[in-house]
């Protein structure tokens, strides 16, 4: 699977980002797609995951200002992120999960930056 995670960039405390990560030519509905972060000089950090049925789970850290969600049409998984805090800043990264065989694939990570 060649995952592809976009939407990353520099916005103000409190702002808001839709990253994206897509997943063309495959069949999405049995990828679970999850995304991770990873902050310098931190350990990587789960954030939040959709099953290929759209069972959600998001990290307690961000609950309430993030919500995950799928387009099986687009093959396409988005994080959306509100009220963004300067802590969020990080790489973030994609990963897809195939239910069916259990091999994981991660898609190159997208800056994500707070700063005013």
């Amino acid at each position: 699977v060649q995952l592809q995670a976009s939407g990353g960039g520099l916005v103000q405390p409190g702002g808001s980002l839709r990253l994206s990560c897509a997943a063309p030519g495959y069949i999405f509905s049995i990828l679970a797609m999850s995304w991770y972060r990873q902050a310098p000089g931190k350990q990587r950090e789960f954030v939040a995951r959709i099953s290929g049925g759209g069972s959600t789970n998001v990290a307690d850290s961000v609950k309430g200002r993030v919500t995950i969600s799928r387009d099986n049409g687009k093959n396409t998984a988005y994080l959306q992120m509100n009220s963004l805090k300067p802590e969020d800043t990080a790489v973030y990264l994609c990963n897809a999960f195939n239910e069916r065989n259990g091999i994981t694939y991660w898609a190159k990570g997208t800056q994500v930056t707070v700063s005013s």
